[in-house]
């Protein structure tokens, strides 16, 4: 259901379970925020090796009875250089992530 704010909100399906929730306009945001918070990713330094070990990711949107069905992957990069001020000092590296859409599942 989208919120006053134009906001949706999806929980993450991990082997049946309700795990952790996140919000964005459209199902893609959402699922970029899912995918910077995989585990196992920080070995990865560039993006074309992260890709090449996926991680399948499924989304229920609250209020309907879709589950959008991503692959996903992340890895380690360098701050870049016009930081904000509170990332000064010792964070030098962030976690980026992608997403690649596959497809939309729907309960039964």
């Amino acid at each position: 259901m989208v919120r006053e704010d134009g906001k949706r909100n999806f929980v993450m399906l991990e082997d049946g379970e309700k795990t952790r929730q996140f919000t964005g306009r459209m199902p893609r945001q959402a699922a970029l925020k899912a995918a910077r918070r995989l585990e196992g990713y920080d070995e990865y330094e560039n993006e074309s090796a992260a890709k090449s070990n996926p991680t399948k990711i499924r989304l229920l949107e609250r209020g309907t009875d879709r589950i959008h069905v991503y692959h996903a992957w992340a890895w380690m990069d360098d701050a870049p250089n016009d930081k904000p001020d509170w990332m000064e000092g010792e964070i030098s590296t962030v976690t980026k992530g992608n997403v690649s859409k596959q497809e939309i599942e729907h309960l039964e």
